[in-house]
C-alpha cells in the first residue's frame, strides 16, 4: 500500500468517526436574490464568533506605493467587507502589506470593523517587542485582536511577552503559527504543553496532513484554528484545470472551484476560519460566498475527495 492509500484510509476513519459529527449543514441558499446566512464559528476561549471565511495577505498586500495596485485593493478589502469578513491576516515577513493594510483600513473606514491579526518574526525580545508595536501602528489599530508567533521563530522567547501584553489588554488573543510540515511535531509538542488561543496552518484538498493530529488536538484543547493555503498556493486550481465541477456540488450552492475547495476546509467542525489571499475583486467575492449557505456533511465530504483524486 503506498503513503497515499495510507493517508487516505486514515482520512476515510476520521471523515466517519465523531471528529465530523458535528459538521455543519445549514438551510438551502435562499432565493429572491437574498444571501443564506453567514458561516460563523466560535473561538473556543472566549466563544465570540468569526465568520468562517477570512482573508491573507502574503503575496498580495506587498504593493509598496504604487497607486493603481493599491486602488484595486481599496476594491478587494471593501468587498471583503460587504460580504461578511472580519479577519485579516498578515505578518511583518509579507514586505509592506502591514502598512498597506492599515492604509487601506483607514481609506475604507473598517478600522472598528476588522479582527487584526498579524504575527511576531524576529529573534529575540526586544527585537520582538519593537517589531509588535511597529506592527500595532502600521496596521493602525488601537488593540491588536490577534498576535501570532510566525512559524515558531523564538518562540519560548516571545511567548512569555504576548501573554504579558494580552493581560495589559494591548492584545486579545495569542496564537502560533507554521506553514510547514516539518515543524507540525514541535507544533503539537507545544499546543500539548502551552495555552494558546489560536493556532495556525495549512490544510486542503492537497495537503490534509492538519487531518491527523493537528486537526483534533484543537478541538480537544479548546484552540481555534486559521487554516492558511487553502488552495495550496494555486496547485488545487492546476490540478483541475479543464475539469468540470460535479452537477451534485449544485447542492452545496458551489458556484466555481474555489467555492468547492473553501468549503470542503469549512466543513472541518475544528476548523475556525481560513484565510485565502487574493487581489483580484472577482475572486475575492467568489471566495467570499463560500461562507454563505450550506456545506458538506461526512458523506458529501468523501465524495468531494473521491471525485478531486479521480482528475
Amino acid at each position: 500500500m503506498n503513503t497515499r492509500s495510507v493517508c487516505l484510509t486514515r482520512r476515510t476513519f476520521l471523515l466517519g468517526s465523531g471528529v465530523l459529527a458535528a459538521s455543519l449543514l445549514l438551510p438551502p441558499m435562499e432565493v429572491l436574490g437574498q444571501k443564506s446566512p453567514l458561516i460563523q464559528r466560535a473561538i473556543p476561549s472566549s466563544g465570540e464568533m468569526l465568520p468562517v471565511m477570512g482573508m491573507g495577505t502574503w503575496g498580495t498586500f506587498d504593493v509598496g506605493n504604487d497607486p493603481a495596485k493599491k486602488e484595486q485593493l481599496v476594491e478587494v478589502i471593501q468587498a471583503f467587507f460587504d460580504n461578511g469578513g472580519r479577519l485579516i491576516d498578515s505578518s511583518p515577513m509579507y514586505g509592506r502589506s502591514e502598512s498597506v493594510l492599515g492604509e487601506l483600513l483607514r481609506t475604507t473606514g473598517n478600522q472598528k470593523e476588522v479582527f487584526a491579526a498579524t504575527k511576531v518574526w524576529t529573534d529575540g525580545r526586544q527585537s520582538g517587542i519593537e517589531q509588535m508595536r511597529q506592527s500595532i501602528e502600521r496596521i493602525g489599530v488601537d488593540v491588536m485582536d490577534l498576535m501570532q508567533i510566525h512559524n515558531l521563530r523564538d518562540w519560548r522567547t516571545h511567548l512569555p511577552i504576548l501573554r504579558d501584553w494580552k493581560e495589559q489588554g494591548r492584545f486579545r488573543y495569542i496564537g502560533i503559527t507554521t506553514s510547514h510540515g516539518r515543524f507540525h511535531q514541535d507544533l503539537e509538542h507545544i499546543l500539548k504543553t502551552e495555552p494558546f488561543d489560536f493556532v495556525q496552518f495549512t490544510y486542503n484538498l492537497e495537503d490534509w496532513v492538519a487531518e491527523q493530529r493537528l486537526l483534533p488536538l484543537a478541538a480537544d484543547s479548546g484552540i481555534a484554528t486559521l487554516i492558511n493555503r487553502p488552495f495550496q498556493r494555486g496547485e488545487l486550481f492546476r490540478k483541475v484545470k479543464g475539469a468540470t465541477l460535479p452537477d451534485w456540488s449544485e447542492e452545496l450552492g458551489c458556484r466555481s472551484w474555489a467555492q468547492f475547495f473553501l468549503k470542503f476546509i469549512a466543513a472541518h467542525p475544528a476548523v475556525t476560519c481560513l484565510i485565502p489571499a487574493t487581489s483580484k475583486v472577482h475572486h475575492m467575492k467568489d471566495n467570499m460566498e463560500a461562507g454563505f449557505g450550506r456545506l458538506p456533511d461526512q458523506a458529501m465530504r468523501r465524495r468531494m475527495i473521491a471525485y478531486y483524486d479521480s482528475l
